[in-house]
């Protein structure tokens, strides 16, 4: 008789336990979906948008490893950085939602303040960088470590240009007073984010080939089409001979297609997206996240109620992070040494940010933070100087390289 009582009593906890969850077997169907479940998805452009559109496939792709169906996802598209995503997203949270992501940074004070009146919701700020210190249990930053795809399109990049130099193809205005040959880069904000992209990227160039300088100019926005175009125009009229970006739309690009047409020597390396559709021979790959590899772990951890977690950057070794397909322009041997930097970087030898291949006002970087603890957007703790190198993406998820390296110049 005490042997049956206690096996009831097991029983009736089990039941009790399952009762409190967020999911039970009972609600699950057969793929493993939760069929009450449901998340939302704020997004600063649409599909038109290459970021964006690089997380509407991550999301898609997930949702279906997961077995989410189309009406378990709200979408709201080209929603802007002020009080509209505050109140998209506690919209969504009315609507039922259990999990909410926005996809700028500009939405991440927003996205908080709705993590803070609705602690029963999951809130996702990606590339933001405060849920470490908001104490919110239910906001959660995430970003990949996409320095290192941008580290690999460098190398891309320092392939063509030493086949340029060993073949006499440049000019004299391709390179600067130093005898540097002059590199390009379309950049959207002067953020941490976008300054670590760029270094990796020019890090890269310089492990493959040493002798380069470049010039960076802001368009002081993500996406501006005509913009970007511009400014890659001018940066092409200064002789560069690669033009990178950290900018959403196919402005550079197409800009440096035009211009190879015309009989200069230029090529490009994009971001998000594959970019030969519009520049087939300028093209030469882009640096990319593989945002499934996220949100399939965040959304499948959210379906089994399980803690999403609050800062999470993982890179090539868990296959987050890639470039694109090599365009016909790229050099002789390059995918065998992409090959062999990738393998290097997975293998921890090769770090983007080593110490000893980089300076600052000419000496070299003993110290760095990596956390901004006071809002100025200049890092003032977490020392991430170590073992050789700054670990990027270490303390927090976002990127937090903010350094001014020797050989980039900033024109605006």
């Amino acid at each position: 008789m005490k042997k049956f009582l206690a096996l009831m009593l097991a029983i009736l906890m089990v039941a009790s336990l399952a009762a409190c969850g967020t999911t039970t077997d009972a609600t699950k169907d057969e793929a493993g979906a939760t069929s009450d479940f449901k998340m939302g998805v704020i997004l600063i452009g649409d599909e038109n948008e290459g970021y964006t559109y690089a997380h509407i496939q991550g999301i898609q792709e997930a949702a279906a490893s997961l077995g989410l169906s189309d009406d378990q996802i709200i979408w709201k598209y080209t929603i802007p950085e002020d009080e509209t995503c505050y109140d998209t997203a506690a919209d969504l949270a009315d609507q039922g939602c259990d999990l909410v992501v926005s996809n700028s940074y500009g939405h991440q004070s927003h996205m908080q303040q709705a993590a803070t009146e609705f602690p029963d919701v999951t809130f996702i700020a990606m590339t933001g960088d405060t849920a470490k210190a908001s104490g919110l249990p239910n906001f959660c930053n995430a970003f990949t470590a996409v320095y290192e795809s941008r580290f690999v399109s460098g190398v891309v990049a320092g392939m063509k240009i030493k086949e340029l130099v060993e073949a006499d193809k440049l000019s004299d205005d391709n390179f600067d007073a130093d005898g540097n040959v002059k590199v390009g880069y379309v950049g959207a904000y002067p953020y941490a984010e976008v300054k670590s992209g760029y270094t990796a990227f020019f890090l890269g160039i310089k492990s493959v080939y040493d002798k380069v300088a470049m010039s960076v100019q802001f368009t002081n926005s993500w996406f501006d089409l005509t913009k970007e175009g511009e400014t890659a125009n001018q940066l092409l009229s200064q002789g560069c001979v690669i033009i990178g970006q950290h900018a959403d739309s196919t402005g550079a690009p197409s800009a440096v297609q035009a211009a190879l047409e015309s009989g200069e020597v230029c090529y490009s390396i994009g971001y998000n997206i594959d970019m030969l559709e519009v520049a087939p021979q300028g093209a030469l790959t882009s640096a990319t996240n593989v945002w499934s590899v996220y949100y399939t772990e965040a959304i499948g951890k959210a379906m089994k109620g399980e803690e999403v977690p609050q800062n999470w950057a993982k890179g090539y070794a868990d296959g987050a992070v890639a470039i694109t397909p090599l365009g016909e322009s790229a050099a002789e041997g390059t995918q065998e040494k992409v090959d062999a930097t990738i393998a290097a970087i997975k293998a921890g030898e090769i770090h983007v940010f080593d110490t000893e291949t980089f300076t600052v006002g000419g000496k070299k970087v003993e110290s760095a933070f990596a956390t901004d603890t006071d809002g100025d957007f200049v890092p003032d703790t977490d020392e991430a100087v170590f073992d050789g190198y700054f670990h990027e993406s270490y303390f927090q998820s976002a990127p937090c390289f903010a350094l001014d390296i020797d050989g980039i110049t900033l024109l605006n």
